[in-house]
């Protein structure tokens, strides 16, 4: 027999309650996620002392084209849980089953174009983005293991976020730490045990997101969960696949700048310091991704309160759980900020033992990090947004801060601050503090113009068929 509503709750429990209930998980879901790249740093950065700036170098290299894969599962799944959110906030539980479904489709055709084309040009990708002959073939080696891996990651993305959705925060949140309790294993025996090097990270990484993809597969399969596949949903829907890519395009966008700003970030790094630079920036970006992913996980336990609220015509909570939510941002943001001005030598040890690394790194993380509370801020406004299917703010504030303020100052900041006696990859950490700036500017020009969502009288558009879809005999 399958349970009751597990979503109910979400316009009748406190605020404060139903945050908690679903940021928690969201939050240890996201730290977890970052945990899989942290942990290849962390046994390549203290292996052989010969390779581990060479090692860290190569993953650094492979940003981009993560970066791009992550992108796509993104489109899909950040759109399809934040448009089951609002349906069911409709009380339609039938066109949720076809968002699940539609959304897996849309999955496997994403990773079939991605899987193919990374096999095609790893190395031209590679080349364009930095690497040189002393990284490449470990990088290459890195990306030929992963890359399925990288389409089993879109799909447990897609499949936890539509989890949680549907009423089921903690259990995403499990599966997200079995998955990288497993990497973390599979890491030692492979890097540590067996010597496998990069190959083994990959490995590692890879059966890891094999496993977390089973599992949330599993969850839809089984005749107990809310929402669950169902053969009616599986066939294609046009207006679903709109309705999905609609909102998803503002964190693929996102990505895609990532991946623009990290090839920028890589070519320039590389003229100007080498290999040590560009390590300098991959440690830098991980560590500076754990307090990222925080805000990103309360933002996550945001999302389906908003949504749900929103589709069901209740501005105040959804107002409440923005407020709330910008508050907590806002502390961890003050927080992470602290301890990477306080301690940035701690930290970038924990990933290596490269003195040379450790050196250049201090500054950057600095300056990398000291903006932490406004690009909480900035990423509480573009997920709100995100959540109530007005994503194209979001893709205005993201790529205003990585295309059009953040690459020109890369660019030109190196020789400014050399004019000005300092060493020019400073102008590159400088940059970042600059943009982060200029991000929440725009960020709250943004919201006070489009604040009239929390109005009582605010009426938001239904996004159905021309057809309505009642149910059919036999179609369930």
């Amino acid at each position: 027999m399958r349970e009751i509503d597990k979503t109910k709750s979400l316009e009748t429990k406190s605020i404060p309650s139903l945050l908690w209930e679903y940021a928690v998980p969201a939050v240890i879901s996201q730290v977890v996620t970052s945990i899989y790249n942290i942990v290849d740093s962390r046994f390549l950065g203290h292996g052989d002392p010969a390779m581990s700036e060479v090692y860290l170098a190569a993953l650094a290299i492979t940003f981009p084209i993560m970066n791009i894969i992550h992108a796509f599962g993104a489109f899909v799944g950040v759109g399809s849980s934040a448009r089951m959110s609002i349906v069911l906030g409709r009380k339609d539980e039938r066109w949720a089953e076809k968002i699940l479904c539609n959304s897996v489709l849309l999955t496997f055709f994403f990773g079939f174009l991605f899987v193919s084309a990374g096999y095609l040009w790893t190395r031209p990708i590679l080349l364009l983005f930095g690497a040189n002959a002393d990284i490449l073939d470990y990088a290459a080696q890195y990306m030929d293991i992963v890359l399925p891996g990288m389409f089993l990651t879109t799909l447990t993305f897609n499949l936890t976020g539509l989890i949680r959705a549907s009423g089921y925060p903690s259990k995403s949140m499990w599966i997200m730490i079995g998955g990288a309790l497993l990497n973390i294993l599979l890491d030692y025996i492979f890097i540590n045990r067996l010597g496998y090097g990069v190959k083994g990270a990959a490995w590692g990484t890879t059966v890891s997101m094999a496993a977390t993809a089973v599992v949330s597969v599993a969850h839809f399969v089984h005749p107990h969960s809310f929402i669950r596949f169902k053969r009616h949903a599986w066939k294609p829907k046009l207006y679903i696949f709109r309705n999905i890519l609609a909102i998803g395009i503002s964190p693929f966008l996102m990505n895609v700048a990532a991946f623009a700003v990290v090839a920028v970030l890589n070519k320039q790094l590389t003229q100007l310091e080498g290999n040590t630079a560009v390590a300098v920036y991959g440690v830098v970006n991980r560590a500076a991704g754990l307090i990222f992913m925080t805000f990103l996980g309360v933002c996550q336990g945001m999302q389906p309160i908003a949504g749900y609220n929103f589709g069901a015509g209740h501005p105040d909570r959804l107002k409440q759980v923005y407020v709330l939510t910008m508050k907590i941002c806002l502390l961890l943001g003050a927080v992470g900020s602290a301890l990477s001005l306080l301690f940035p030598k701690n930290i970038i040890s924990w990933f290596t033992n490269a003195s040379g690394v450790i050196e250049m790194g201090v500054p950057a993380m600095r300056f990398l990090m000291v903006m932490s509370p406004l690009i909480a801020y900035t990423i509480v406004n573009s997920q709100l947004f995100q959540s109530i299917d007005i994503p194209w703010i979001g893709i205005v504030t993201s790529l205003s801060r990585q295309l059009v303020f953040l690459i020109p100052l890369v660019l030109i900041l190196p020789g400014v601050v050399a004019g000005m006696g300092m060493q020019p990859v400073w102008g590159v950490w400088i940059a970042f503090t600059i943009c982060d700036v200029l991000g929440a500017s725009l960020a709250t020009v943004l919201l006070l113009t489009h604040r009239y969502v929390f109005s009582p009288d605010y009426v938001p558009p239904v996004r159905k068929p021309r057809k309505e879809l009642g149910p059919k005999n036999g179609d369930d």
